[in-house]
């Protein structure tokens, strides 16, 4: 854990402590004079690199309570600081806290503000700090950790007051569920008096929380007293409990096991609760209840440095870690690379001695695979007629009144000779002939270098009502525009279904059919480049 060091501030003296190992130790006493801050100044010296966490017990210690209007985000937060600042305009070490919403009227936020208002007892201090560039973590209020010593020893009462013996004096401090409302420092009397003070303050302290109506008629405070354990039988015979009136005595060792510091304070004086609340502080520290300023600036520094060396390590473990990973990885790949070396030099000597028995052959191999490359490229870029049948059989899906009767498809090579290489159904292209011998094929009939251009003729009639012209000629449109909206494919139309030339004579019977004629029969020239 980081050492830290830890100040305790009353009124005349600084208490300095150290945190090492989750031990504290001291302290070392600084007087409220010249030499004390001299003293001070050297002993930062020494130690002013540590993080240090300033805990303040003095008597000009104020507590307001007011009621603001429940106002959300930054808005709230300018309102608090601007009545903040008309409460305690003459100290720096102010702070707003909202303890939930009131139960009547339009629930208006519980603000208590809280000061120090005599911002001289600490100016010095804090001075010495910032010139020693000590990180200052943050400013704290005995009376505020208070809320932590009630939370670790169970103390759930409405109505609580809590009373610990410090160095400056007695401290009594009432909590209304668990918030703080009010705290006072009774100056230190000698010991016998001390016993008595604690009966003879609470009465005051609950008479004046009466006065003010944080304690009515009838409701019960719990006294909950922090105490040397020899001390604990002499306040049991002193204070008394009452109707209106619970003491809860605990020692300080039993409270130090509770709040998790037991034995961290060595060579301290039993009978004082600072050195307890200074290792609750150093364990577990809250956020600082009063604005260190310009003071603190250092221990925002250190947090930052302390962050860049965090980050730094991190990133140097990945890198460590990759670089270790990447040299096993190469450690693995060469011995792979070693083992499969091997294995082909076994694999090629075994086909050597096989080889070595047969009659030699003329770079048989690297045929093999030059067949076998043009064998794939003529599969992949071959004109195969099944590509443009797709692309008829698509159209005829969304067009049911279209029948076709024939089909010529052809590959159009540069040089080959013209006609359809498949037939439909009308019969086969071509005639027999006499024996010649063949011409040699030009590798763009087999897709070498790239597919050659396709067409398709496409022979087909429209099933409708004979001399229904409209339809007729919609359906062959419509499934014209099918075909050529598939990309790369251009459609031309060679023949209608029936001849619309102006030139030519109409003649004939609306509803009877033309002798001699083929009806709704039309003629389509598909191309496709792939």
């Amino acid at each position: 854990m980081l050492a830290k060091q830890l100040f305790y501030l009353t009124s005349d003296q600084l208490h300095a402590w150290q945190w090492q190992r989750n031990t504290l130790f001291g302290p070392h006493i600084f007087p409220a004079t010249r030499a004390g801050l001299n003293d001070f100044l050297a002993y930062l010296d020494r130690h002013g690199n540590r993080p240090g966490y300033l805990l303040t017990d003095l008597i000009e210690e104020d507590y307001t309570r007011l009621l603001l209007p429940h106002v959300r985000g930054r808005a709230g937060r300018k309102l608090r600081e601007r009545r903040l600042v008309q409460h305690y305009r003459d100290t720096p070490y102010r702070a707003a806290l909202v303890q939930g919403r009131s139960d009547e009227g339009r629930r208006d936020d519980e603000v208590l503000f809280t000061a120090l208002t005599n911002p001289l007892l600490l100016t010095p201090w804090v001075d010495a700090m910032e010139l020693m560039q000590t990180p200052l973590a943050g400013i704290y209020s005995c009376a505020m950790l208070g809320r932590d010593v009630l939370h670790r020893l169970a103390m759930r009462h409405r109505h609580v007051l809590l009373a610990s013996w410090h160095t400056a004096g007695l401290r009594q401090t009432y909590f209304l569920r668990g918030a703080v409302k009010f705290s006072r420092l009774v100056q230190a009397t000698p010991e016998e008096a001390q016993l008595h003070a604690v009966a003879t303050q609470t009465a005051r302290t609950q008479q004046f929380l009466g006065s003010v109506r944080l304690l009515a008629r009838g409701d019960v405070l719990h006294v909950l007293v922090l105490a040397a354990p020899d001390q604990v039988e002499r306040l049991a015979a002193e204070c008394t409990n009452t109707a209106e009136t619970i003491y809860h005595i605990v020692p300080l060792d039993t409270a130090a096991t509770a709040l998790h510091v037991g034995g961290a304070a060595q060579g301290v004086a039993a009978h004082v609760a600072e050195p307890t609340l200074l290792a609750m502080l150093a364990r577990n520290p809250p956020a600082s209840h009063y604005p260190t300023g310009a003071a603190g600036n250092y221990y925002r520094l250190l947090q930052a440095r302390l962050s860049l060396y965090a980050s730094s390590a991190v990133l140097a473990t990945a890198g460590v870690v990759w670089s270790i990973l990447n040299l096993a990885s190469y450690t693995l790949a060469h011995g792979s690379a070693e083992g499969f070396r091997s294995e082909t030099a076994h694999y090629r000597a075994n086909y050597d001695r096989s080889m070595s028995s047969m009659p030699p052959a003329a770079d048989k191999t690297a045929n093999m695979r030059a067949a076998v490359s043009i064998d794939r490229t003529v599969a992949r870029q071959g004109p195969w007629p099944v590509a443009m049948m797709r692309m008829v059989s698509g159209a005829l899906e969304q067009s049911p009144q279209v029948r076709i009767s024939r089909l010529d498809w052809r590959a159009d090579v540069p040089g080959a000779p013209r006609g359809p290489i498949v037939g439909g159904a009308g019969g086969a292209s071509g005639t027999a002939g006499t024996p010649a011998l063949a011409a040699p094929t030009s590798s763009l009939a087999l897709g070498i270098p790239k597919s050659p251009p396709q067409k398709l003729r496409v022979e087909a009639e429209v099933l409708s009502a004979r001399n229904d012209y409209r339809k007729v000629l919609g359906e062959m449109n419509v499934f014209a525009q099918r075909l050529a909206s598939i990309p790369n494919v251009t459609v031309e139309i060679v023949q209608l279904p029936f001849d619309i030339r102006p030139t030519q004579k109409l003649s004939g019977t609306v509803g009877a059919p033309a002798a001699g004629q083929e009806q709704n029969k039309f003629t389509l020239d598909l191309t496709w480049t792939p």
